[in-house]
């Protein structure tokens, strides 16, 4: 419980901000949903819901002082399967091409709250990771693992936005996965929107 103290009180700002952002989102949705009696983006919950774990996971981390190398491991490869979710909620804008003409605008402002949400939790679970890895990896090795994580993060967004897949399915169904994966990196030709994607979505990101 002390812990949880230290941490709300020493990170204040950030929760605020989060907190302010996420609040913001979900009444700009409950909003629509009154006034629309459409259930339709009732989805974005699920979607910002996906996205608080990452920062759920690096929190934690960043609150245990005793976590041995294979808990570590463990934690950060969850956090990394699931870190994408959190900038994917900027490709949900693409559903503005569903919305009535008459409300596009209030949709467009809603799923970018939700979209800003995801991209604030993006940003500060990786500022927590760093903190974690700072005492075990030199400034320049930081940079290079941050600077990989965007594009990783940005192929994730492709494989979720595109391909359809879930965090999940990398248990579900990992030898497709895996499959569609390889065949990406070693047939490029072949797989040019990947790239093009991967690439235009990690620069927006950097």
């Amino acid at each position: 419980m002390n812990t949880i103290k230290t941490y709300i009180f020493n990170h204040f700002k950030v929760l605020f901000i989060l907190s302010i952002s996420m609040i913001a989102s979900l009444l700009l949705l409950m909003i629509r949903l009154k006034i629309t009696l459409s259930f339709f983006y009732l989805f974005l919950v699920w979607n910002l819901f996906l996205a608080l774990i990452p920062y759920v996971i690096s929190t934690y981390l960043k609150t245990k002082t005793n976590v041995n190398k294979y808990a570590m491991l463990f934690w950060l490869s969850i956090w990394l399967l699931f870190l994408p979710n959190a900038p994917y909620l900027v490709t949900d804008l693409i559903h503005l091409r569903l919305s009535p003409l008459s409300i596009i605008w209030y949709d467009c402002i809603m799923i970018s709250t939700f979209a800003i949400s995801g991209l604030l939790l993006f940003y500060f679970s990786i500022i927590d990771i760093q903190t974690v890895l700072k005492p075990y990896l030199s400034l320049k090795k930081l940079k290079a693992i941050n600077f990989c994580i965007l594009f990783l993060s940005s192929f994730g967004v492709y494989l979720g936005r595109v391909l359809r897949y879930n965090s999940w399915e990398l248990l579900e169904r990992p030898q497709k996965l895996f499959t569609d994966i390889f065949n990406i990196i070693t047939q490029p030709t072949e797989h040019a929107g990947a790239w093009i994607f991967t690439i235009g979505f990690g620069v927006f990101l950097f």
